[in-house]
């Protein structure tokens, strides 16, 4: 347990409930059912084992942290994860109905189990040992097959590595669900072009035979479709979706829309995952102010995402 103020609130709180969820406890010290509900918590704590941690917060003192959670009595207290309030309760609760409580949303201990093997995983990839990183995920999976992020990490790690039909196996569970979850289906289409070039003649062509095909016939989508799947090989991925972008806005249902899904396919990979800290507001979880202006403008990347989502809308309209 630790006392957290407006100075430490988003270092203890929101960054440490993205990978812990964390239960505030607002509180003062007048305040009877406080004091009661103060030693159970902490003894639930002790008795979860780092499954959550615990902190508290003065309500009298740090009055702006309450108003930013619309605590209206004491003792109340709220659950976060991933910067977000999930749940909480008002009054001294036993220990038996403070831990019901918490048994609905902590993660069993399966899942922290593959969330450390996660976490190893990428500390191993920072260093730049991808067998050890490839070993942590493959850890995370058999602790809990349901794990979709050590699934997705592991699919582009193995991709990366060129060995894609591991990737492709790992791919199969998450294909068969419906619907497909969208990052699944971006990486298929990675794969299914990495497998183009490595399988298909034309995976060895010049990018201007290409060109001149497309010069003698500006539908000749196979010619278009196979050089978007060889600039997706070499990592030129704006190029391809130029390329996509010229048979949908030609034929917005060619090929089962194969262009249109790996021009999706191709958006989704490039865009970075969302903070959890903070939103677009520039405010975290709890409403409180984190950064100015400068903080909220869409930096080059994102520009260009945002665009290419421009042109695939109208493409399609």
């Amino acid at each position: 347990m630790m006392d957290v103020t407006i100075q430490n609130f988003e270092a203890e709180v929101i960054e440490a409930s993205m990978t812990t969820p964390v239960l505030v406890d607002f509180w003062a010290p007048w305040c009877g059912p406080c004091k009661s509900l103060g030693p159970v918590l902490e003894k639930v704590e002790a008795a979860y084992e780092g499954r959550f941690k615990l902190v508290k917060i003065n309500s009298d003192q740090e009055q702006q942290l309450a108003q930013a959670f619309g605590i209206k009595s004491i003792p109340t207290c709220v659950l976060l994860k991933n910067g977000q309030p999930v749940d909480g309760f008002m009054g001294a609760l036993p220990e038996g109905q403070v831990k019901q409580f918490l048994d609905k949303h902590l993660p069993a201990e399966g899942e922290l189990q593959a969330q450390a093997a996660a976490q190893e995983a990428e500390e191993h990839l920072q260093a730049g040992d991808a067998d050890s990183a490839r070993a942590a995920l493959e850890q995370a999976l058999a602790t809990n097959p349901g794990n979709d992020d050590a699934r997705f990490d592991l699919v582009k790690l193995l991709i990366g590595l060129g060995e894609l039909a591991e990737a492709s196996a790992l791919l199969a569970p998450a294909m068969a669900r419906i619907p497909v979850p969208l990052r699944f289906e971006a990486q298929t289409q990675w794969l299914n072009a990495l497998e183009f070039v490595t399988t298909d003649p034309r995976g060895e062509w010049e990018l201007d035979q290409f060109d001149a095909l497309i010069a003698q016939n500006k539908r000749d989508f196979e010619a278009r479709f196979a050089k978007s799947r060889l600039l997706i090989a070499i990592g030129q991925w704006e190029a391809a979706m130029d390329e996509l972008l010229e048979i949908i806005m030609r034929d917005k249902k060619w090929d089962n829309e194969a262009p249109r899904k790996t021009f999706v396919a191709l958006l989704e990979l490039m865009t970075p995952p969302k903070s959890k800290t903070q939103e677009a507001t520039g405010k975290s979880a709890g409403g409180i102010e984190l950064m100015g202006k400068a903080a909220l403008q869409e930096d080059p990347h994102m520009a260009m995402i945002s665009s290419y989502r421009r042109k695939l809308s109208m493409a399609l309209n």
